[in-house]
């Protein structure tokens, strides 16, 4: 019974221990990291109370100060908005002609490269990148609706643009080019050069408030930064931080599975001293004969707990067996939607039996010493 609790107990606790190291795997391993996810633009959630005060939606310097200095966020930008009026208009029969808005952020943080991506005062051409959502709300809602063509991104690529920008006194107009459509931040950017030159030509000359950020993470899905949001009001793409509900839930189902494993474990070890103390309860004459004809008590401990290191050892190894097994099982299934994990538990896996078993030993060998002592 105690060998049946301890295998039981030893199972569990391995593999409560290889699921949070296949866990970890699929979150930090470079084979299963998604780029995208690492980058979150965050903002101030809009409520009844903060409409007509565009104010509240921005972020003060202690804000922004207190959002850089969490443990989470490995990098930060501050998405910079235009201070003037901007409208794009499309050549040809497309008849296309919008307001628009621009915005900024560091280089760093843009997922489209290119030489193209450069301004410099005195330039005629705008590099702009646009959203890919963008382009895919015109190609599958408006062109379709509209009865007009659809655009491939190497169409609009190529397509020259004319961007009128001005402000309550003068305009000016400028050629535009989209050198790229981001997935990482929904915007219509500019170079951060051109952005800062035309908010000083343009705009009111006042520090342009910042009412989005961008945010690098090694973890989305952290629940830390969840609870950092919405402690503070803030809000950003909720796909992103859906993981999060679900890897709260695989560590509290690991947690519960460990929890009893090492119930279970102190059980069986429980059982384990009480059957030592039986076994020399019943051999206690025996033994006190073997103490009078000159046996040490130190021969006596070895030759019992030589009873029971061989069921240890294979308790132990069955258990690895068979984690191994699962974990096998595991990879392969997982391998067919495209996430990795080893096919062979882990060194915590192997060190934790490795740690069970010498706890176990431990303890008899403290049991057996106590009782054969008692009984001199």
């Amino acid at each position: 019974m105690a060998a049946v609790g301890l295998g039981i107990a030893m199972l569990l606790i391995l593999i409560a221990l290889q699921a949070n190291t296949d866990f970890n795997q699929l979150l930090y391993s470079d084979k299963n990291q998604n780029e995208t996810a690492d980058f979150l633009v965050i903002n101030k959630k809009v409520t009844n109370s903060m409409m007509g005060q565009p104010g509240k939606s921005t972020f003060s310097p202690a804000e922004i100060e207190n959002i850089r200095k969490q443990p989470f966020v490995q990098a930060s930008g501050l998405i910079t908005s235009s201070e003037f009026n901007v409208v794009v208009q499309a050549p040809g029969d497309l008849h296309f002609a919008t307001d628009m808005f621009f915005e900024s952020v560091p280089d760093s943080f843009i997922d489209v490269k290119g030489e193209d991506w450069k301004w410099n005062q005195g330039d005629n051409t705008i590099p702009i990148i646009l959203p890919s959502d963008f382009l895919n709300l015109y190609n599958f809602g408006f062109s379709l609706s509209q009865d007009l063509p659809q655009i491939s991104q190497e169409t609009a690529k190529a397509l020259p643009l004319l961007v009128v920008i001005s402000n309550n006194t003068t305009s000016q107009q400028y050629s535009g080019h989209i050198v790229g459509f981001s997935d990482r931040i929904s915007s219509f950017l500019v170079p951060a050069s051109f952005m800062d030159w035309a908010n000083k030509t343009y705009g009111s000359n006042a520090a342009p408030a910042t009412s989005r950020i961008v945010i690098k993470v090694a973890d989305p899905s952290n629940p830390q930064l969840v609870k950092f949001l919405d402690d503070n009001g803030y809000t950003t793409n909720q796909d992103k931080l859906k993981f999060s509900k679900t890897r709260l839930i695989v560590q509290t189902i690991v947690s519960v599975v460990g929890f009893f494993g090492l119930i279970l474990l102190f059980f069986a070890l429980l059982v384990f001293s009480m059957f030592i103390q039986l076994i020399i309860a019943s051999c206690k004459k025996e033994i006190q004969l073997l103490v009078i004809l000159g046996t040490a008590p130190k021969q006596l401990q070895r030759y019992l707990l030589r009873q029971f290191v061989p069921l240890y050892i294979i308790i132990g190894v069955v258990s690895i067996i068979l984690v191994t097994g699962i974990q096998f099982q595991a990879s392969q299934l997982l391998a067919k939607h495209d996430m990795v994990v080893s096919p062979w538990p882990g060194i915590w896996t192997v060190g934790g039996a490795v740690a069970v078993l010498i706890l176990v030993y431990i303890v008899n060998l403290v049991t057996v010493r106590k009782y054969i002592l008692k009984d001199q």
